[in-house]
């Protein structure tokens, strides 16, 4: 099951790093807590729009380029997690599909 606040502390952890940035760097930037940041980051948090917005702003991007981040990264777990739907009469066949096929 894909959970929304993982990925979103996965792509603000990228971003982050990818600025070369620390925690605490960006948690001063934001205005947030050390700590809430980390946990946001982790995924063990939920953030509210108002904080994710200071977060957004304190790695200088847009709150939308964020979002549609998360939106790539849910929708390629989704992609990856689909259920495979075999042709009718190929599980009586024995056919092997690839997930690519379906």
């Amino acid at each position: 099951m894909i959970l929304l606040r993982h990925e979103l502390g996965e792509v603000l952890r990228e971003i982050r790093q990818d600025q070369g940035r620390t925690l605490r760097d960006v948690a001063a930037s934001a205005a947030v807590s050390l700590g809430y940041l980390s946990e946001l980051e982790r995924g063990t948090k939920e953030a509210s729009s108002e904080l994710l917005a200071a977060v957004c702003a304190g790695l200088g991007l847009s709150l939308s380029d964020v979002l549609a981040l998360v939106s790539e990264r849910v929708e390629r777990v989704e992609t990856l997690s689909a259920p495979v739907t075999l042709p009718v009469g190929a599980a009586r066949s024995g056919a092997r599909v690839s997930a690519s096929a379906a």
